[in-house]
């Protein structure tokens, strides 16, 4: 084999792995691939049109980021959802979001907030599972470019990941019940607190919003999750 060729198979070997892991990634976010249940590797390659390399690639990521869990001579186990991991990430949100709030004051980009908040707000004619990871990638970009405003790095890097653990939480209750979550007026009540330079005003909004958001979410995740964690038979698993 000729160095050029080598030299392309090094390089595209790990940007598939790096597709496959986005796309699978996406998917276990979304709950298309449902909590608890039972993947394989040829599945996997199947369903995403994937090599074995990329595909154990995708898998070894997760499983660092604890969303898959190796199960010996039977596959790979999405990570289920307790009741208690609701509790945890909402513990620490509202802890952390309105500290966030608090230190990006003066320092994050009014246009940017108006922007992102609008994008929340838009409606799609699309399948729900669709809408709902629209409206979840605006919010988590709105509430992010708060986080990385405060100039905390281990904070941004830490509401990231549970930020994304909430992108499951919230397709899983409300997809299961049907409906689309619903922001009201907090996020604009927090661009105009951040407007008015008033620290302490957008601390007590963001523990309010986080308050709120928190009760809409457990309620339905509650509705679709025994104490044991059990998979939700709602969603047909679909590879994308």
């Amino acid at each position: 084999m000729h160095p050029e060729s080598l030299s392309a198979e090094h390089v595209s070997r790990p940007n598939q792995g790096e597709q496959a892991y986005q796309r699978i990634r996406r998917d276990i976010l979304a709950c298309r691939l449902l909590p608890g249940v039972i993947v394989t590797e040829p599945e996997l390659m199947a369903g995403y049109g994937i090599g074995k390399s990329s595909c154990r690639i995708a898998l070894t990521r997760l499983g660092h980021e604890n969303f898959v869990v190796s199960r010996p001579r039977k596959g790979y186990q999405i990570a289920p959802v307790m009741v208690k991991d609701v509790e945890e990430i909402f513990t620490l949100r509202v802890q952390l979001e309105p500290l966030a709030a608090r230190l990006a004051v003066g320092r994050v980009s009014i246009a940017r907030l108006r922007e992102l908040e609008a994008a929340c707000r838009v409606r799609h004619p699309a399948p729900l599972p669709d809408q709902i990871d629209r409206f979840m990638d605006a919010n988590k970009a709105f509430h992010l470019e708060i986080a990385r405003a405060s100039g905390n790095e281990r904070l941004l890097h830490t509401l990231t990941g549970l930020l994304d653990e909430m992108s499951r939480l919230v397709a899983l209750g409300f997809n299961a019940q049907g409906i689309k979550p619903e922001i009201k007026h907090d996020h604009n009540a927090m661009i105009a607190a951040f407007e008015d330079g008033d620290s302490k005003k957008a601390e007590l909004i963001a523990r309010r919003h986080i308050e709120t958001f928190q009760s809409m979410t457990m309620e339905k995740v509650y509705a679709s999750l025994s104490e044991t964690g059990a998979p939700l038979p709602l969603l047909a698993g679909r590879f994308g």
